[in-house]
């Protein structure tokens, strides 16, 4: 069964043929002018390993990381993995 999932930049992949994903980077943001627009992340997806099968996914904080939960099954309103848990009162 294909898990189909749209990219920060409109493109579609489909889930199960990720064979693995980069380590998410940081960088600044500029426009043409210079002026600053924040943070950028970005982080490398590969369907196959040869370098040809990487694709490079950019976007907003917000953006990349909606992504790999999607991907990694994560529902978006659950906490991190390393998150405490609440305690009720």
């Amino acid at each position: 069964m294909q898990r189909w999932l749209k990219l920060p930049d409109g493109r579609i992949i489909d889930a199960n043929r990720i064979a693995y994903i980069g380590k998410v980077e940081t960088y600044a943001r500029i426009d043409e002018d210079g002026t600053d627009l924040g943070t950028g992340y970005s982080v490398y997806i590969g369907t196959d390993f040869p370098r040809e099968a990487q694709i490079s996914v950019t976007g907003s904080r917000d953006e990349v990381l909606g992504l790999l939960r999607a991907l990694l099954g994560t529902p978006a309103g659950a906490p991190a993995a390393g998150a405490a848990p609440a305690q009720a009162s």
